[in-house]
């Protein structure tokens, strides 16, 4: 990776902001795309702002394209997307637009490239009938974020089939860590439990993989460099599931919260999804990859990071709340 040139898609995001600094750590030189052109609206970046080259676009809008014309680049990931589950139903023409559109678009006027990496999601799976889910199963999306990361992945498949060119795609699955939304689970109990703040979940049956952010990058970059180039979609995740209830006690105690616990105070989702897991054998096998980071290590230097991250956001000394 080291003096390559490399584009990313979607850099200031949670996955892209971690993606994007180990990049430059291992010496590429690096790219990235922004709907906005400013290191405000990009906090993620701030402290590696200046080592970037920075391009607005907005990957809906094939006129924001037309800046990439005669730009070429060794890899290219591709990782924007609209990013909640649960909200693409209250937004189902953005959601579908993002991640299906947006992606057409990238790679019908994308830069030339040795190698295109589409990040897909374990959500394309949806219903299945056994765990761990493996790459072999058919994919049945049960939410409209699902369905357009799904008809990306298809149409990176069509157009490397169409082009012969380099395009991979991964399933990663749930991912945590510093810089996270609190619209996640992770650091929406986190920073609940810290601020002392109610937590009401379902009954917590269902149960998730959570995978520390920088072992889901260690996977992103595996699959782009490995040779010779996967030809199949490669599942990027631990297999090691929790419960969302066991999760939400496990950092209540960690947090040494005093949030009361209203656990099966919600009603179940009516297309919940029971068991959700990575069949890792794959990436095991063809990238010589394994998590590095434990999950409880990870969710400890998680929590660790969301405890400055309430200084400097909730506290009323804050500097931020000082202007």
């Amino acid at each position: 990776m080291k003096e390559k040139r490399v584009l990313v898609s979607g850099g200031s995001g949670f996955i892209g902001s971690h993606l994007v600094r180990m990049l430059l750590d291992i010496g590429a030189e690096v790219s990235v795309i922004v709907k906005y052109k400013s290191i405000i609206d990009n906090p993620r970046l701030s402290s590696v702002w200046d080592n970037l080259t920075i391009y607005e676009a907005d990957l809906r809008n094939i006129d924001s394209l037309r800046q990439f014309n005669n730009k070429k680049y060794d890899y290219i990931f591709h990782l924007a997307a609209y990013n909640h589950v649960g909200d693409s139903f209250l937004h189902v023409n953005e959601s579908l637009h993002s991640n299906a559109i947006g992606t057409a678009n990238f790679l019908e006027f994308a830069p030339e490239y040795e190698k295109f990496l589409y990040m897909s999601s374990s959500e394309v799976y949806g219903f299945q009938e056994s765990v761990p889910f493996n790459e072999n199963f058919s994919p049945f999306p049960i939410s409209p974020y699902s369905v357009g990361k799904l008809a990306g992945e298809l149409y990176s498949k069509m157009k490397g089939h169409q082009t012969g060119n380099q395009i991979i795609c991964v399933r990663a699955f749930n991912t945590f860590g510093p810089y996270q939304s609190e619209r996640a689970i992770i650091p929406e109990l986190i920073i609940k439990c810290l601020r002392g703040i109610p937590i009401a979940t379902t009954k917590g049956k269902q149960t998730r993989e959570f995978n520390y952010v920088i072992n889901i990058v260690d996977g992103v970059i595996k699959a782009m460099t490995t040779e010779p180039s996967i030809k199949n979609v490669v599942n990027i995740g631990s297999n090691i599931e929790i419960s969302i209830k066991e999760l939400t006690k496990l950092i209540h105690k960690l947090t040494k919260s005093k949030s009361d616990l209203r656990i099966g105070a919600l009603p179940d989702r009516p297309t919940e999804i029971w068991r959700m897991s990575a069949d890792n054998k794959k990436a095991k096998e063809i990238l010589n990859w394994s998590p590095r980071i434990s999950f409880d290590e990870g969710l400890k230097k998680t929590i660790d990071w969301y405890k400055k991250y309430i200084e400097i956001y909730y506290s009323k000394h804050s500097l931020l709340n000082q202007l």
